[in-house]
């Protein structure tokens, strides 16, 4: 299950080397949420950890992570897998730019007054 979220970076952990080939980091992001914003905790596993490393805490970003869940030792775990780490509020599409091929005023020499108050035009 994909998914994305926007928020802020509150806190960025270490990279740990969890067995002699595996490797995670985990990072915070604060979300807002109406009047209490949430702090999430995501993980970035294997060369995904470097990721992180283009980020400051305090940095605006979008995440794109997964949802992940198992049962170990009797015991449910949900783990947020990120996998794209961006700077929020790129521009991500080419439409996100002024097309100067659609003027903002498409009709420049149309005159923009109203129609007079007792012009009744229709048909019945």
């Amino acid at each position: 299950m994909a998914f994305e979220v926007e928020g802020k970076l509150h806190r960025v952990f270490p990279t740990e080397q969890k067995t002699a080939s595996f490797q995670a980091r985990e990072f915070v992001l604060e979300v807002p949420d109406g009047n209490y914003p949430q702090l999430v905790k995501f993980q970035a596993v294997q060369e995904r950890c470097t990721l992180l490393d283009n980020f400051n805490e305090g940095d605006r970003i979008k995440v794109s992570f997964d949802l992940r869940g198992r049962e170990w030792n009797g015991k449910y775990l949900t783990n947020l897998n990120a996998w794209r780490i961006e700077a929020a509020g790129a521009a991500t599409t080419p439409a996100a730019a002024p097309d100067e091929r659609f003027p903002s005023d498409p009709f420049p020499d149309y005159p923009n007054t109203p129609p007079p108050a007792n012009m009744d035009d229709l048909p019945f």
